[in-house]
């Protein structure tokens, strides 16, 4: 076993999976949000110099090889557990099926490749799960934007009743482009990044669709 530099970045991006939740646990909002973002960044960053890094210097690994895919799948469940369960009500529905649809994938494929065990090679990394995997980071680092732009907005509008809220929406009350630019950043950035969550589970079906037909043959009961 071998701990190169790009072995390293791998493991640190693993240990930073669970580092995302316990953001929530020891800080409070929007310092919780802000950190969960930047150590979410920061591991998707290390995901990219790995792989460059061990090709780069021909330190590819046994280990990094089985590290990389589990640090990959860890960081897309605890973030978007996270995500979910910090999210307003009225956006959890349209949250709950992209991302069971990217969880089920990921459990459904890991199965695959145990089952599979020496011949799990048929299920080689695509560049489509390649795809499938940043966009996967990018639609979470988005709604990560989201929540710190919704926890904003609660506080500007704390002790407001809601004719109060729709008059500075509409602009029928001055001097709150501050609030609006909140409101405004908030939706945009919950749109884009439901966009690109569920863009994210349609090419996570896809890939999981393919990892099964290839696996077929080797699922087949001898004749």
């Amino acid at each position: 076993m071998r701990w190169t530099i790009p072995n390293i970045l791998t493991t640190l991006r693993l240990l930073a999976a669970p580092g995302v939740a316990i953001m929530f646990l020891y800080f409070a909002r929007p310092l919780a949000d802000w950190l969960a973002l930047l150590l979410f960044l920061g591991a998707a960053l290390t995901d990219w110099f790995d792989g460059y890094l061990a090709r780069l210097w021909k330190q590819e690994t046994k280990l990094g090889a089985m590290l990389d895919p589990i640090a990959d799948k860890a960081m897309v469940v605890v973030a978007l557990m996270v995500i979910v369960g910090y999210s307003e009500d009225n956006w959890i529905p349209w949250l709950v099926l992209p991302a069971t649809i990217i969880l089920f994938r990921e459990v459904f494929v890991s199965g695959l490749r145990e089952y599979l065990g020496d011949t799990a090679g048929t299920l080689k990394v695509t560049k489509l799960a390649k795809w499938k995997t940043t966009v996967q980071m990018l639609a979470i680092a988005v709604l990560f934007g989201k929540g710190i732009f919704e926890h904003y907005l609660g506080m500007a509008v704390w002790g407001m009743d809601q004719d109060m809220v729709d008059q500075i929406m509409t602009g029928a009350v001055e001097d709150t482009q501050y609030l609006r630019l909140t409101f405004e950043g908030m939706v945009w950035s919950g749109r884009l990044g439901l966009w690109l969550l569920w863009l994210a589970a349609i090419l996570t079906f896809l890939t999981g669709a393919d990892y099964f037909r290839k696996a077929l043959p080797h699922l087949k009961e001898p004749a």
